[in-house]
């Protein structure tokens, strides 16, 4: 039985993350399962794991949170010493099982799983062409096309094999592969989408971020650099460039909003950086105000960089529910028309009588952070500044984020003073991209900025293009098919 979820919201969809274990001796079964719950926030539709024992390759996946896929039964049938592991949010192929990761196939090498974060700009002409040489796809997921050009490429040899296939590949991928007898890990020459290298005992541990290294008491290494491929055998590690590096433009919004806050990434603590954004809020925006009051959990340490850097005092205006996509009780419409109240209830003590400053990560359709916006003058506030720490969002992502179109985009259709009017709020503040990228790391870091600037760092083919641009369906719940690929637009 399937939860349904009472917080149908204007959120961002996180898109996906993906573990690899290879510890000689030990089950690691088990540890896959903990690196891949502490990335459940980068996808909350399937999850799988994978695990070899140096002869087969064993799987399992299904739609559903990490912990309720995988029981200590399941995890009990799956011996092995590697393992690779995802968790999925749809960004290209439906929602269904088959499109769950990792993608099984079998090869030159033996069975292999391959699970991927990102998303390719060329599926669909690699598809039509491994179609036409008589490929037969299972699935309608991108992750499937990395796995059947391995399938093709492995008779060259495992290191030639990978990079003629990432020479091919176009867009943001950080991919785990697992074999009978090895580990690998690669990244897109672009590196928008993370990937992170770590020790664990004798052996290695490869993750999207680094927060899945602390629970299994692995220990971070470096970053996988883009176009870079590392094979893991027993204990021993070997890198290789396997396609040239072309720039260094990870996802800025890795940093504002999907990487969880205990992350590091270029470096830098993401629960530091966040506050150092929110006190750049505070000196791009600064308002005379009485609190200054995050939106739970994301808004948090901007508000408090807010507080700090304004000397305006922080406190908590709403409480956040734990448990509210655990009911399998279906919400009739009225109660989803309750939209935020479902989740979030408010501290009257604490809004009655104030004048606000509303610190929060994002703003995309605007609906959330309007019903938020209602609630505190429902609840007695005075005035409500809205803070944000993620410049606008004008622009669609082609590379694994779930923005798909541009008239989906509050800030792409509206001025900031509509998009104010619209929230209901007395100021509304949005960081800058100088900003915000400051505040992640110095200036020698370059990023993918292009949902807050236009500016693609990988060519977007046209066809891609003219849809996310042209889309008609402002505000609705729609799919857009290009040939086997599917970008949702809500």
């Amino acid at each position: 039985m399937a939860h349904h979820d009472l917080w149908h919201d204007d959120r961002i969809k996180e898109e996906c993350g993906v573990v690899g274990i290879s510890v000689p001796g030990e089950e690691v079964a088990r540890l896959a399962f903990f690196g891949l719950f502490a990335l459940q926030h980068r996808g909350q539709e399937s999850a799988g794991i994978a695990v070899s024992d140096g002869s087969r390759v064993r799987m399992h996946k299904d739609m559903g949170l990490v912990s309720k896929v995988f029981t200590q039964e399941i995890l009990d049938t799956m011996p092995g010493s590697k393992a690779v592991g995802h968790t999925r949010y749809s960004t290209t192929g439906a929602s269904v099982q088959r499109n769950a990761g990792p993608i099984f196939c079998t090869s030159v090498v033996g069975e292999i799983a391959v699970a991927h974060n990102g998303n390719l700009i060329n599926s669909f002409e690699l598809r039509r062409e491994l179609e036409e040489q008589g490929e037969i796809f299972e699935t309608s997921a991108d992750s499937e096309v990395i796995a059947r050009l391995l399938v093709r490429n492995l008779h060259l040899g495992v290191s030639e094999g990978v990079r003629a296939t990432m020479e091919v590949l176009k867009g943001a991928y950080s991919v785990t592969v697992l074999t009978p007898t090895l580990l690998i890990g690669f990244r897109d020459p672009y590196g928008i989408r993370p990937l992170f290298l770590g020790r664990l005992g004798e052996g290695w541990m490869i993750a999207s971020e680094t927060c899945a290294f602390e629970p299994v008491a692995a220990h971070l290494e470096r970053e996988i650099i883009p176009g870079e491929m590392v094979i893991i055998e027993k204990t021993q590690m070997r890198a290789e460039q396997a396609v040239p590096t072309i720039s260094t433009s990870m996802c800025l919004f890795e940093f504002i909003y999907f990487a969880r806050p205990d992350s590091v990434m270029y470096g830098t603590s993401l629960y530091k950086a966040r506050e150092r954004m929110g006190a750049q809020l505070a000196i791009e925006h600064p308002v005379d105000a009485d609190l200054v009051v995050p939106v739970p959990d994301s808004g948090i340490p901007a508000a408090i960089g807010y507080s700090k850097e304004s000397g305006i005092p922080f406190e908590e205006a709403m409480m956040k529910s734990r448990y509210i996509h655990r009911t399998f009780i279906q919400p009739d419409q009225r109660m989803r028309e309750l939209g935020v109240r479902m989740k979030l209830s408010p501290l009257r003590e604490n809004i009655e009588g104030k004048r606000l400053i509303l610190v929060d990560d994002s703003i995309v359709r605007g609906t959330t952070t309007n019903q938020i916006v209602k609630m505190m003058f429902d609840n007695g506030a005075k005035e409500v500044h809205v803070r944000i720490t993620a410049p606008p969002i004008k622009f669609p992502c082609f590379y694994g984020i779930d923005m798909a179109s541009k008239g989906e985009l509050i800030a792409a259709i509206q001025t900031e003073e509509e998009i104010c009017k619209h929230l209901g709020a007395t100021s509304l503040g949005y960081l800058s991209v100088e900003g915000a990228m400051n505040a992640v790391a110095d200036g020698e870091r370059r990023f993918c900025n292009a949902c807050f600037t236009g500016k693609y760092p990988i060519p977007v083919p046209q066809a891609l293009s003219k849809m996310a641009f042209e889309d008609p369906h402002i505000g609705e719940i729609a799919t857009v098919s290009v040939g086997q690929m599917k970008l949702p637009v809500d």
